[in-house]
C-alpha cells in the first residue's frame, strides 16, 4: 500500500518522531547531543520551524514543533538528518544508513494536546530508567520550561504561557505537571500517533483539517464494508 503523503499545516503543531535505523544508537556521547542540538538549533531558525520541545534519546529524537511556513518541517528534519549523519558517521567511523527511513509527524490539536505532547517528549528519560527525574536530563527541553537553564532555540507555545502571568508562575506549574505525569491512557494515545503519524485531536478538529487536506487524517475503519442490504423483489414489495 502506498503511504500518504505526509500532511504538516502551518501552523499547526506536530508531535515528531525519528530513529536509529534498527533502533542502532545515534548518540554515543554528550559531544553528539550538542551537535545535533546545534544542527536543530540553525536548520530551525533557517526554514523557519518553532521548536517548543524536544527529548534526544540514545536511538531516537522527539520534537514537538510549529512550521511557519510550506514545508518548514521536512526542510528542517531533513537538513538537520543530513548534517548529523555526516558528523555522526565520521566520529563513529562508520559508513550506510543511520536514520530507520522518513521521520515520522502527528499534527496535534493545541488547546488539547499541546502540553501532553510536551510532558511526554521531555519525560521519556525517566519512564526508560535513564534518568530519576526529569531535572537530571540534559537532553531535553524540560529544564528549559522549568528555570533550570535556558535553551536559545526554544520557542514558548501559547499553551505553555497560558500557565502563568510571570515566568516564575509558568515554570512551577509546569514542573507540577511534569512531577503529576501523565496517565497511562494519555501515554497510549500519544505514543499510538507518534509512531502512525495520524492526527490528535477531538472529532471537529480531525473534520476541519479534512476540509483542507488532500489525504484521509484518520484511518479507515476496520473490517469489510457491509455489503448493502438487497432490494426486495416485487413480491416482497407488494
Amino acid at each position: 500500500m502506498a503511504r500518504l503523503p505526509r500532511f504538516s499545516p502551518t501552523g499547526l503543531p506536530a508531535l515528531v518522531l525519528q530513529r536509529g535505523n534498527n533502533r542502532q544508537p545515534v548518540f554515543l556521547g554528550p559531544d553528539d547531543y550538542r551537535f545535533y542540538l546545534d544542527c536543530l538549533r540553525m536548520a530551525a531558525r533557517e526554514h523557519d520551524l518553532a521548536v517548543h520541545a524536544y527529548g534526544l534519546r540514545p536511538n531516537h529524537i522527539h520534537l514537538v514543533a510549529t512550521p511557519r511556513r510550506d514545508d518548514a518541517l521536512s526542510l528542517t528534519m531533513q537538513a538537520v538528518g543530513r548534517r548529523y549523519a555526516r558528523y555522526f558517521n565520521r566520529v563513529a567511523n562508520r559508513t550506510g544508513t543511520l536514520w530507520e527511513g522518513r521521520f515520522r509527524s502527528a499534527v496535534l490539536e493545541p488547546d488539547a494536546w499541546m502540553l501532553p505532547a510536551m510532558l511526554y517528549v521531555e519525560g521519556n528519560a525517566v519512564r526508560a530508567g535513564e534518568a530519576n527525574t526529569p531535572d537530571e536530563d540534559r537532553w531535553s527541553s524540560h529544564r528549559h520550561h522549568v528555570g533550570l537553564e535556558a535553551s536559545p532555540f526554544v520557542s514558548d507555545h501559547s499553551a505553555y504561557w497560558a500557565l502563568g502571568n510571570t515566568p516564575f508562575e509558568r515554570q512551577s506549574r509546569y514542573q507540577s505537571l511534569a512531577a503529576e505525569g501523565l496517565s497511562s491512557s494519555t501515554l497510549a494515545v500519544l505514543r499510538k500517533h507518534a509512531h502512525s503519524g495520524w492526527p490528535l485531536g477531538s472529532e471537529a478538529f480531525l473534520r476541519g483539517l479534512e476540509r483542507h487536506a488532500e489525504r484521509r487524517v484518520q484511518p479507515l475503519p476496520k473490517g469489510r464494508p457491509k455489503r448493502a442490504s438487497a432490494e426486495p423483489d416485487a413480491a416482497e414489495a407488494s
